[in-house]
Protein backbone atom coordinates (compact mmCIF):
# COMPACT_ATOMS: atom_id res chain seq x y z
CA UNK A 1 0.00 0.00 0.00
CA UNK A 2 3.02 2.24 -0.28
CA UNK A 3 3.23 5.31 -2.11
CA UNK A 4 5.51 5.24 -5.46
CA UNK A 5 5.63 8.39 -7.23
CA UNK A 6 4.60 11.63 -7.25
CA UNK A 7 2.61 11.74 -10.36
CA UNK A 8 1.29 15.44 -10.64
CA UNK A 9 1.36 18.66 -9.26
CA UNK A 10 -2.05 21.52 -9.35
CA UNK A 11 -1.12 25.02 -9.51
CA UNK A 12 -3.37 27.83 -8.89
CA UNK A 13 -2.65 31.04 -10.70
CA UNK A 14 -4.28 33.77 -12.43
CA UNK A 15 -1.02 34.06 -14.65
CA UNK A 16 -2.06 31.24 -17.11
CA UNK A 17 -0.76 32.77 -20.35
CA UNK A 18 2.59 33.62 -18.59
CA UNK A 19 2.86 29.50 -17.54
CA UNK A 20 2.45 28.50 -20.67
CA UNK A 21 4.71 30.23 -21.74
CA UNK A 22 7.20 29.51 -19.51
CA UNK A 23 6.10 26.11 -19.14
CA UNK A 24 6.68 24.91 -22.97
CA UNK A 25 9.46 27.57 -24.10
CA UNK A 26 11.83 27.59 -21.13
CA UNK A 27 10.99 24.34 -19.26
CA UNK A 28 9.64 22.19 -22.55
CA UNK A 29 7.01 20.55 -21.49
CA UNK A 30 4.12 20.10 -23.81
CA UNK A 31 0.97 21.73 -23.74
CA UNK A 32 -2.09 19.49 -23.67
CA UNK A 33 -5.21 21.53 -25.33
CA UNK A 34 -7.72 22.46 -22.56
CA UNK A 35 -9.74 24.99 -22.72
CA UNK A 36 -11.67 27.88 -20.31
CA UNK A 37 -9.66 28.10 -17.03
CA UNK A 38 -7.56 24.98 -17.21
CA UNK A 39 -4.39 23.99 -18.78
CA UNK A 40 -2.29 21.05 -18.64
CA UNK A 41 1.24 20.06 -19.91
CA UNK A 42 3.09 17.32 -20.28
CA UNK A 43 6.33 15.48 -19.79
CA UNK A 44 6.56 11.92 -21.34
CA UNK A 45 3.76 9.70 -21.90
CA UNK A 46 1.07 10.28 -19.25
CA UNK A 47 -1.58 12.57 -20.44
CA UNK A 48 -0.52 15.19 -17.97
CA UNK A 49 1.96 15.89 -15.43
CA UNK A 50 1.09 19.33 -14.64
CA UNK A 51 -2.54 20.98 -14.22
CA UNK A 52 -2.77 24.45 -13.68
CA UNK A 53 -6.19 25.78 -12.96
CA UNK A 54 -7.48 29.79 -13.20
CA UNK A 55 -7.82 31.36 -9.63
CA UNK A 56 -7.50 34.71 -8.21
CA UNK A 57 -5.01 33.60 -5.88
CA UNK A 58 -1.50 31.91 -6.41
CA UNK A 59 0.07 28.81 -5.20
CA UNK A 60 0.11 25.09 -4.98
CA UNK A 61 -3.41 23.01 -5.50
CA UNK A 62 -3.04 19.96 -5.32
CA UNK A 63 -0.16 17.19 -4.83
CA UNK A 64 -0.91 13.79 -6.69
CA UNK A 65 0.92 10.64 -5.54
CA UNK A 66 0.78 7.18 -7.18
CA UNK A 67 -0.11 4.34 -5.45
CA UNK A 68 -0.11 0.79 -7.14
CA UNK A 69 -3.71 0.01 -7.24
CA UNK A 70 -7.40 0.07 -5.42
CA UNK A 71 -6.28 -2.54 -2.94
CA UNK A 72 -3.34 -0.08 -1.79
CA UNK A 73 -5.61 3.13 -2.17
CA UNK A 74 -8.29 1.77 0.28
CA UNK A 75 -5.73 0.46 2.81
CA UNK A 76 -4.09 3.64 2.58
CA UNK A 77 -7.85 5.57 3.60
CA UNK A 78 -8.29 3.23 6.18
CA UNK A 79 -4.76 3.78 7.95
CA UNK A 80 -5.90 7.65 7.61
CA UNK A 81 -9.34 7.77 8.82
CA UNK A 82 -7.87 5.75 11.60
CA UNK A 83 -6.05 8.81 12.40
CA UNK A 84 -9.11 10.90 12.34
CA UNK A 85 -8.27 12.59 9.18
CA UNK A 86 -11.08 13.16 6.97
CA UNK A 87 -10.72 11.17 3.55
CA UNK A 88 -12.59 12.17 0.41
CA UNK A 89 -13.23 9.65 -2.24
CA UNK A 90 -13.38 11.67 -5.72
CA UNK A 91 -16.06 11.19 -8.01
CA UNK A 92 -15.70 9.68 -11.54
CA UNK A 93 -15.76 13.01 -12.84
CA UNK A 94 -12.70 14.51 -11.18
CA UNK A 95 -10.68 11.28 -11.08
CA UNK A 96 -11.26 11.54 -15.54
CA UNK A 97 -10.42 15.39 -15.08
CA UNK A 98 -6.88 14.08 -13.20
CA UNK A 99 -6.81 10.89 -16.33
CA UNK A 100 -6.73 8.63 -13.34
CA UNK A 101 -8.72 5.23 -12.52
CA UNK A 102 -9.59 5.97 -8.94
CA UNK A 103 -8.51 9.18 -6.56
CA UNK A 104 -8.81 10.14 -3.05
CA UNK A 105 -7.99 13.22 -1.28
CA UNK A 106 -7.21 14.75 1.79
CA UNK A 107 -5.58 17.53 3.58
CA UNK A 108 -2.48 17.64 5.56
CA UNK A 109 -1.75 19.33 8.85
CA UNK A 110 -0.99 22.55 6.87
CA UNK A 111 -3.51 22.23 5.16
CA UNK A 112 -2.06 21.49 1.59
CA UNK A 113 -4.03 19.32 -0.75
CA UNK A 114 -2.97 15.76 -1.22
CA UNK A 115 -4.68 13.34 -3.41
CA UNK A 116 -3.35 9.51 -3.80
CA UNK A 117 -4.78 7.60 -6.98
CA UNK A 118 -4.29 4.55 -9.26
CA UNK A 119 -4.53 3.82 -12.84
CA UNK A 120 -2.82 6.50 -14.53
CA UNK A 121 -3.71 7.23 -18.36
CA UNK A 122 -1.04 7.24 -20.62
CA UNK A 123 -1.15 9.22 -24.15
CA UNK A 124 -1.63 7.39 -27.48
CA UNK A 125 0.47 10.25 -29.28
CA UNK A 126 4.62 10.39 -28.26
CA UNK A 127 5.45 13.22 -26.05
CA UNK A 128 7.03 16.62 -28.18
CA UNK A 129 8.42 19.09 -26.03
CA UNK A 130 7.76 22.55 -26.26
CA UNK A 131 11.70 23.10 -27.09
CA UNK A 132 14.21 21.35 -27.64
CA UNK A 133 15.57 18.88 -25.49
CA UNK A 134 16.48 15.28 -24.99
CA UNK A 135 13.50 14.62 -22.49
CA UNK A 136 12.72 14.46 -19.01
CA UNK A 137 14.02 11.54 -16.28
CA UNK A 138 10.32 10.26 -15.28
CA UNK A 139 9.46 6.52 -15.08
CA UNK A 140 8.92 4.80 -11.58
CA UNK A 141 10.72 7.80 -10.31
CA UNK A 142 7.49 10.04 -11.05
CA UNK A 143 7.21 13.55 -11.97
CA UNK A 144 10.01 14.94 -9.90
CA UNK A 145 10.12 16.38 -6.53
CA UNK A 146 7.62 18.59 -4.40
CA UNK A 147 9.26 20.63 -1.52
CA UNK A 148 6.92 22.53 1.20
CA UNK A 149 7.06 25.37 3.40
CA UNK A 150 5.82 24.91 6.92
CA UNK A 151 6.26 26.19 10.07
CA UNK A 152 5.80 23.23 12.28
CA UNK A 153 8.13 20.48 10.14
CA UNK A 154 7.55 18.07 13.08
CA UNK A 155 3.63 17.76 12.31
CA UNK A 156 4.61 17.14 9.12
CA UNK A 157 7.02 14.92 9.14
CA UNK A 158 4.88 12.71 11.62
CA UNK A 159 2.26 13.15 8.75
CA UNK A 160 4.03 12.15 5.58
CA UNK A 161 6.89 9.86 7.75
CA UNK A 162 4.13 7.84 9.89
CA UNK A 163 1.24 8.07 7.99
CA UNK A 164 1.73 8.24 4.59
CA UNK A 165 5.06 6.21 4.75
CA UNK A 166 7.77 8.41 3.37
CA UNK A 167 11.26 7.38 3.83
CA UNK A 168 13.85 10.22 5.41
CA UNK A 169 16.68 10.09 2.92
CA UNK A 170 18.42 12.51 5.06
CA UNK A 171 17.92 15.79 7.35
CA UNK A 172 19.94 19.37 7.91
CA UNK A 173 19.04 21.45 11.11
CA UNK A 174 21.08 24.20 9.75
CA UNK A 175 20.68 27.17 8.86
CA UNK A 176 16.82 26.12 8.90
CA UNK A 177 15.43 22.57 9.38
CA UNK A 178 15.32 20.01 6.03
CA UNK A 179 13.31 17.08 5.76
CA UNK A 180 14.25 14.70 2.66
CA UNK A 181 12.06 11.95 1.70
CA UNK A 182 12.50 9.32 -1.10
CA UNK A 183 9.55 6.98 -2.19
CA UNK A 184 11.15 5.03 -5.12
CA UNK A 185 15.47 5.70 -6.35
CA UNK A 186 15.03 9.11 -6.92
CA UNK A 187 16.96 10.60 -3.59
CA UNK A 188 13.77 12.19 -2.73
CA UNK A 189 10.66 12.95 -3.88
CA UNK A 190 9.21 15.29 -1.25
CA UNK A 191 10.82 17.79 1.16
CA UNK A 192 9.93 20.28 4.03
CA UNK A 193 11.58 23.49 4.75
CA UNK A 194 11.35 24.86 8.21
CA UNK A 195 10.78 28.37 7.07
CA UNK A 196 8.28 29.42 9.21
CA UNK A 197 6.03 30.20 5.98
CA UNK A 198 3.08 27.72 4.28
CA UNK A 199 2.57 27.11 0.73
CA UNK A 200 5.08 25.61 -1.85
CA UNK A 201 8.87 26.57 -1.55
CA UNK A 202 9.58 25.05 -5.56
CA UNK A 203 9.51 21.72 -7.41
CA UNK A 204 11.52 19.92 -9.31
CA UNK A 205 12.24 18.55 -12.89
CA UNK A 206 15.24 16.48 -14.38
CA UNK A 207 16.56 16.30 -17.71
CA UNK A 208 17.76 13.68 -19.19
CA UNK A 209 21.36 15.71 -20.97
CA UNK A 210 22.90 18.65 -19.07
CA UNK A 211 23.02 20.65 -22.47
CA UNK A 212 19.06 21.03 -21.65
CA UNK A 213 19.74 22.45 -18.39
CA UNK A 214 22.64 24.32 -19.73
CA UNK A 215 20.45 25.90 -22.78
CA UNK A 216 17.43 26.30 -20.47
CA UNK A 217 20.01 28.69 -17.92
CA UNK A 218 20.50 30.78 -20.89
CA UNK A 219 17.37 31.28 -21.76
CA UNK A 220 16.33 32.19 -18.27
CA UNK A 221 19.28 34.36 -17.95
CA UNK A 222 17.68 36.48 -20.88
CA UNK A 223 14.72 37.48 -18.60
CA UNK A 224 15.41 39.87 -15.29
CA UNK A 225 14.73 38.20 -12.11
CA UNK A 226 13.63 34.96 -13.52
CA UNK A 227 16.89 33.14 -12.20
CA UNK A 228 16.21 32.45 -8.76
CA UNK A 229 19.45 30.44 -7.33
CA UNK A 230 22.34 30.53 -10.06
CA UNK A 231 23.41 27.59 -11.35
CA UNK A 232 24.50 25.02 -8.51
CA UNK A 233 25.12 21.46 -7.49
CA UNK A 234 23.41 20.33 -3.95
CA UNK A 235 25.26 18.51 -1.48
CA UNK A 236 23.08 15.67 -0.42
CA UNK A 237 21.24 15.17 -3.72
CA UNK A 238 24.42 16.25 -6.03
CA UNK A 239 21.91 17.25 -8.88
CA UNK A 240 23.63 20.05 -11.27
CA UNK A 241 20.28 22.59 -11.50
CA UNK A 242 19.43 26.41 -11.28
CA UNK A 243 16.16 27.82 -10.02
CA UNK A 244 13.72 29.54 -12.08
CA UNK A 245 11.02 31.83 -10.49
CA UNK A 246 7.69 30.67 -11.89
CA UNK A 247 4.82 33.31 -13.00
CA UNK A 248 3.42 32.16 -9.45
CA UNK A 249 6.32 33.29 -7.32
CA UNK A 250 7.38 29.93 -5.92
CA UNK A 251 10.89 28.20 -7.65
CA UNK A 252 10.97 25.74 -10.42
CA UNK A 253 14.11 23.76 -10.12
CA UNK A 254 15.77 22.61 -13.52
CA UNK A 255 18.48 19.61 -13.08
CA UNK A 256 20.28 16.90 -13.89
CA UNK A 257 22.65 13.96 -13.38
CA UNK A 258 21.01 12.79 -9.36
CA UNK A 259 22.36 9.51 -8.77
CA UNK A 260 19.15 6.77 -8.06
CA UNK A 261 19.32 5.38 -4.52
CA UNK A 262 18.67 1.82 -3.21
CA UNK A 263 15.54 2.73 -1.11
CA UNK A 264 15.33 -0.36 0.29
CA UNK A 265 18.82 -0.18 2.12
CA UNK A 266 18.88 3.15 2.56
CA UNK A 267 19.84 4.49 6.10
CA UNK A 268 19.02 8.04 7.08
CA UNK A 269 21.62 10.67 8.05
CA UNK A 270 22.08 13.64 9.49
CA UNK A 271 24.08 16.53 7.02
CA UNK A 272 26.07 19.21 8.35
CA UNK A 273 27.47 21.28 5.53
CA UNK A 274 25.42 23.74 3.29
CA UNK A 275 22.67 22.82 0.91
CA UNK A 276 24.94 23.07 -2.24
CA UNK A 277 28.79 22.10 -2.82
CA UNK A 278 28.80 25.16 -5.23
CA UNK A 279 26.81 27.73 -6.76
CA UNK A 280 23.32 28.08 -5.99
CA UNK A 281 23.66 32.02 -5.01
CA UNK A 282 20.10 33.27 -4.24
CA UNK A 283 19.56 36.28 -6.27
CA UNK A 284 15.80 36.71 -5.54
CA UNK A 285 17.62 37.84 -2.27
CA UNK A 286 19.20 41.36 -1.83
CA UNK A 287 22.85 41.26 -1.89
CA UNK A 288 23.73 42.51 1.67
CA UNK A 289 21.08 39.86 2.89
CA UNK A 290 22.58 37.31 5.68
CA UNK A 291 20.93 34.56 4.41
CA UNK A 292 22.59 34.84 1.27
CA UNK A 293 25.80 35.23 2.46
CA UNK A 294 25.51 32.98 5.05
CA UNK A 295 24.46 29.86 2.49
CA UNK A 296 27.57 31.19 -0.10
CA UNK A 297 30.04 31.15 2.48
CA UNK A 298 28.74 27.12 3.57
CA UNK A 299 29.25 26.18 -0.05
CA UNK A 300 32.76 28.04 -0.12
CA UNK A 301 33.67 26.23 2.79
CA UNK A 302 32.67 22.76 1.34
CA UNK A 303 35.10 24.19 -0.97
CA UNK A 304 37.62 24.60 1.18
CA UNK A 305 37.47 21.31 2.48
CA UNK A 306 37.49 19.47 -0.86
CA UNK A 307 34.38 17.62 -0.91
CA UNK A 308 33.44 16.26 -4.17
CA UNK A 309 30.26 14.52 -5.49
CA UNK A 310 30.42 10.89 -7.24
CA UNK A 311 30.12 11.60 -11.12
CA UNK A 312 26.54 11.22 -12.42
CA UNK A 313 27.91 10.05 -15.73
CA UNK A 314 29.50 7.02 -13.99
CA UNK A 315 26.20 6.61 -12.30
CA UNK A 316 24.48 6.59 -14.94
CA UNK A 317 27.15 4.20 -17.05
CA UNK A 318 27.30 1.94 -14.26
CA UNK A 319 22.67 2.03 -14.65
CA UNK A 320 23.46 0.62 -18.12
CA UNK A 321 25.75 -1.72 -17.51
CA UNK A 322 23.71 -3.11 -15.08
CA UNK A 323 20.93 -3.57 -17.28
CA UNK A 324 23.13 -5.84 -20.37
Amino acid sequence: MTISALGYLGIRTGRLSDWADFSTNLLGMQPVDKGGSMRAFRMDDRKQRLILGESDGEGLDFMGWEVADPYSLDQLADRLENHGVAVTLAPAALADQRHVARLIWFLDPDGNRVELFCGPETASAPFTPGRPISGFRTGAMGMGHAVLHSGNVESLLTFYRDLLGFQVTDYGLTPYPLYFFHVNARHHSFALVGSGRKGLHHFMIETTALDDVGQGYDLAMLEAGRVAYTLGRHANDPIISFYATSPSGFFVEYGWGSPAIDPNGWTAFETTEGPSLWGHDRLHLAEDSPTRRRLKDMALETGRRGRRAPDPVCHLLDGVIGRE
